[in-house]
């Protein structure tokens, strides 16, 4: 072996019949899905259900990044009741707007996107090579643009099922939609015309939900601009029908083809009356949207936030189209900023989610005093049809640490997991040497992650390296014919068996050199911290390779009667 391995230690060989231990506990009213992780609320969707009961397909995919750079996502399946976390991307952008969003393509393979915030002219994507096994993913290829992109949020319609809908912050900072080509057969997209900006906003930031009716209709509530710069900051609502690619209101009433220019949206009293079915909310007070949602009736159905002028009180509030007007109905006052740094970011309300199967129930992070203080814990709202609350729920209660940014997983209605949210400590929304970012976890209300999760395999390696960063290439372990090396110039793992490589698509190190810079968005990539140590665990079962470094699964190698 090369001088790169400083240390081995902890080899454990298993033969047949043996088992592969995650354990994950509980803590608190919650139990902790991954005990590293956080997302914005604004890339949609970070985690959903899918189901084909003809290929045995049911399983939920839970998505966000942690403050090292690694982009991850939990995969539960609940036909075996087995779990996995997934590396989809090392060293990236530690900025938890980059969490990663799903869509499921036509032939039930995942297609997994992300970006950096606002500060570099591509998408990324990787896809899964088999249906609903996102620990197949692909190679991660790029998706080039003329202009930065944020939050990507994908659709497949019915009404045109050879497309992909892409939604995102993309074109003058604005709203952007662009149609985009099924994966080929080297999964390769394309822009089939080019992204076009939605609407014009007079404010220079407009933040933009999307929800489709899986049909023709892609809907959208988004803000006049950035709360911090708008005060008072209008709440508006449009469609896309995606048969004309022309904007509507509420009422249908079109606004724009949107191929022809942006639809122009402004906060004066002439606007309102002239547009005044675009109008959700137009308060004295600074607006911000959660999220939108659709009824049976195909109503939309909007969580929004109202937040004072000094921004240190925020209102949670419910908005529902009845036909004729946005009824609104206020749930809670969320208090201030939730986070732990003061004078910074002070609109960073708690948060909201709308439960996308029973829109008439909606979750807020709410401050609460409890044994250890004041806490945000997740109360449940439930309306009647007329707007007025039924009941409420504390889900979380005497918290050591605060619960916010709340997440019902669309589709999950008859599963045991639905609801996740961010748990902990948050300092700012990106990394730097001012602060340390989002050290949180992501936890759900799903009892059954309680347990170990336990898989079967022909044998488990485990292994714990420590290296040497001025040798950082080289073999780092060989067993027979299998050794698992590490290539210098590109810091990515590979697995070696028999003369044949596969490669991993990962970096073998951390974007914790985030840690030593400014913090911004100015589109630099800062060198991969080389890792001090990690530990390297290698499966094998029918045939199928795994290799995990820290517990995160990164590659999947089919090797057909591999012998160690």
């Amino acid at each position: 072996m090369n001088g790169i391995i400083k240390r081995i230690w902890c080899i454990a060989l298993a033969v047949l019949g043996s088992f592969c231990t995650v354990v994950v506990p509980a803590v608190g009213q919650g139990y902790e899905l991954s005990s590293e992780g956080a997302w914005c609320w604004f890339a949609d969707p970070r985690a959903i259900h899918h189901e084909n009961g003809q290929k045995d397909i049911r399983k939920t995919y839970v998505g966000y990044i942690d403050v090292h750079g690694n982009i991850k996502a939990m995969q539960y399946d609940f036909v075996t009741g087995k779990q996995v976390e997934v590396l989809i991307r090392s060293w990236f952008q530690p900025d938890d707007h980059n969490n990663p969003t799903f869509l499921v393509l036509p032939d039930d393979r995942v297609m997994v996107f992300y970006s950096r915030h606002t500060d570099e002219r591509c998408f990324y994507y990787r896809i899964s090579q088999k249906p609903g096994d996102i620990t197949t993913l692909g190679e991660e290829k790029r998706l080039e643009t003329d202009h930065n992109t944020t939050y990507p949020s994908p659709f497949i319609l019915t009404d045109d099922s050879e497309h992909i809908y892409l939604c995102w912050r993309g074109l003058n900072w604005h709203p952007t939609i662009a149609r985009l080509s099924l994966p080929d057969a080297a999964d390769n997209v394309a822009f089939v015309g080019e992204p076009r900006q939605i609407v014009q906003s007079t404010g220079s930031r407009p933040y933009a939900k999307y929800v489709s009716n899986g049909k023709d209709k892609i809907y959208i509530a988004y803000t006049t601009g950035h709360p911090d710069n708008e005060n008072p900051n209008f709440l508006y609502f449009s469609y896309v029908d995606i048969n004309s690619l022309t904007l509507h209101d509420v009422q249908g009433t079109e606004l724009a083809k949107i191929e022809e220019g942006a639809f122009r949206v402004n906060k004066t009293d002439a606007y309102v009356q002239e547009f005044l079915a675009t109008v959700v909310d137009n308060p004295q007070q600074r607006d911000w949207v959660w999220q939108v949602a659709i009824d049976k009736g195909g109503s939309p159905v909007i969580g929004f936030v109202r937040i004072s002028a000094d921004k240190k009180s925020h209102d949670y509030y419910y908005g529902r189209w009845t036909g004729t007007e946005w009824q609104k109905t206020f749930l809670a006052n969320g208090g201030g900023h939730f986070h732990q740094t003061e004078n910074l970011e002070m609109c960073y309300s708690g948060g909201m989610t709308i439960d996308p199967d029973k829109v008439n129930e909606v979750y807020c992070s709410v401050p609460v005093d409890g044994t250890h203080g004041s806490v945000y814990e997740l109360i449940k709202y439930t309306l009647d049809d007329a707007g007025d609350i039924l009941a409420t729920e504390a889900i979380t209660a005497d918290s050591r640490k605060n619960n916010v940014r709340p997440y019902v997983i669309g589709g999950s209605t008859g599963t045991p997991l639905r609801l996740t949210w961010m748990q902990g400590d948050y300092y700012d929304w990106i990394v730097s040497k001012t602060r340390p970012g989002y050290p949180t976890a992501i936890y759900t209300d799903f009892k059954g992650l309680e347990s170990s999760v336990k898989t079967d395999c022909d044998f488990r390696i485990s292994v714990k390296i420590d290296m040497d960063s001025g040798q950082y290439h080289g073999t780092l372990f060989q067993r027979g014919d299998l050794s698992y090396r590490l290539d210098g110039k590109t810091l990515k793992p590979e697995i070696v068996y028999k003369g044949k490589c596969y490669r991993s698509t990962n970096v073998l190190g951390t974007a914790d050199s985030w840690r030593y810079v400014d913090r911004g968005t100015n589109g630099k990539w800062y060198p991969p911290a080389k890792l001090k140590s990690f530990e390297l665990t290698l499966t094998y079962k029918e045939g199928v390779l795994r290799t995990y470094i820290n517990n995160l699964l990164d590659q999947r190698v089919e090797i057909r009667d591999l012998h160690l």
